[in-house]
């Protein structure tokens, strides 16, 4: 299938329309467990061999993300490949009880192989979608010198696509995507703007909204990351090569602030569950800065992780309840921090080599992670393998301990922790 066919083909009859009502609804009802850092999590389900290919030895992954409803797993490696991985009785009792001990051993094939023509720079899935409704079974991909493709989950299947074009009329490519709250729209980083296509029409129709203003003043440099406010708040964050990180209003794009500070450029950035506080991680540095985004002048503390001397992107992930931090690093750890109080809580080894993926269950007690780097060494021998252990290049489930539940997400005030102090007294009196 070309993707114009894929274009005119599929788009037509696929029409991705959020729900009336918000899913905090249906989670009114839902009593989230309270996840336990204090006990090392088990590894349940553990992926390896599928990511060593004969093609591409050296392969590697690049992230991990669960799907909104949190019944599949999407990864992205080396090998210009997006894999679907399907949760087993979606965590229920059997997949609790499950341990994976064999790292040189895979749990399970991937449900779902796509493979991009080149390498894929960002991915993220649908912000609706439920795997009870195939039409909203989608997730976005961008790739070297490609448009943004929306893939299905279920099928394979090239929905449609989204092309962005230069001054010669050549196709350019996105380095960050992400959709919007509503689902509408998908917000794509380039060269010093932002692109902003409507999820309905897809082609080459879009806004460009340039983030230098006036005499350079704004955001220079690739944009290599995009989130947007969980709180429905309006607001975006889009970090930069360039060491800095923007907040905008989503409806004009109007620049609100501009964060300095990152040593490197920024390659991830994420809001906290209330919408108050921003964390961005960045290359070659070792520290994801939380920011208070009602000040956005003070950073109010650093999160380390063993980032100093890596280029990769490496993600971090809020827990459900708004609590928790967890992110990854070169040493093969996982960290995980006191979001209220900004200290470092526990960790564990998730791989032996570099941990660039985090990622939490939307709503049981458990994570995945993903490892991977690029290796530069050469057998000596020409004819002897490139091998990796099951513990390199890998991704693992993790199922954690867990206390009585809770249906409450912290910070919905945007001040409040667990002991009712804020971020701020939390600074001033850490005893």
């Amino acid at each position: 299938m070309t993707e114009e066919e894929g274009e005119e083909g599929q788009q037509q009859q696929h029409r991705l329309t959020p729900p009336d009502e918000p899913a905090e609804a249906a989670q009114q009802d839902y009593s989230w467990p309270a996840i336990r850092f204090d006990v090392p999590p088990q590894r349940t389900y553990h992926f390896h061999k599928q990511f060593a290919t004969d093609q591409k030895p050296n392969n590697f992954l690049k992230g991990v993300k669960w799907s909104p409803d949190g019944t599949c797993l999407l990864s992205s490696s080396e090998d210009n490949t997006l894999r679907v991985f399907a949760l087993p009785e979606y965590g229920g009792d059997d997949s609790a009880n499950a341990s994976s001990s064999n790292l040189d051993e895979d749990s399970f094939a991937a449900n779902l192989v796509v493979t991009e023509g080149e390498s894929v720079y960002d991915f993220c899935w649908y912000p609706y979608m439920s795997a009870t409704d195939p039409v909203s079974c989608v997730f976005a991909s961008t790739t070297r010198d490609h448009p943004i493709h929306v893939w299905d989950a279920t099928t394979g299947q090239l929905r449609c696509t989204y092309r962005a074009y230069d001054g010669v009329d050549e196709i350019t490519a996105a380095f960050s995507i992400a959709f919007n709250p509503a689902g509408n729209k998908i917000f794509a980083g380039y060269n010093k703007s932002i692109r902003v296509f409507d999820v309905h029409r897809p082609g080459r129709d879009f806004e460009s909204h340039s983030t230098l203003q006036g005499n350079k003043e704004g955001q220079t440099g690739i944009i290599s990351a995009i989130a947007f406010s969980p709180t429905h708040t309006g607001m975006l964050a889009t970090g930069s090569y360039s060491q800095t990180t923007a907040i905008y209003r989503e409806d004009n794009m109007e620049l609100l602030y501009i964060l300095h500070g990152q040593q490197g450029g920024v390659t991830h950035v994420l809001f906290s569950k209330d919408g108050n506080y921003l964390y961005t991680g960045g290359r070659k540095d070792p520290f994801i800065m939380c920011w208070d985004v009602r000040k956005a002048v003070d950073v109010v503390y650093k999160l380390y992780r063993s980032s100093e001397d890596t280029n990769q992107r490496i993600y971090f992930d809020v827990d459900p309840l708004g609590r928790h931090l967890g992110t990854g690093g070169q040493d093969g750890l996982v960290h995980i921090y006191d979001l209220q109080t900004g200290q470092w809580t526990s960790g564990f080894q998730a791989a032996s080599d570099t941990v660039n993926g985090f990622s939490f269950h939307p709503f049981l007690p458990m994570a995945a992670s993903s490892s991977g780097h690029r290796r530069f060494e050469v057998p000596e021998d020409d004819d002897a393998e490139f091998h990796l252990r099951g513990d390199e290049n890998c991704v693992s489930i993790w199922s954690f301990a867990y206390d009585s539940a809770t249906n409450s997400i912290d910070g919905g005030d945007g001040s409040a922790g667990l002991d009712g102090t804020s971020h701020e007294e939390q600074q001033q009196n850490p005893e």
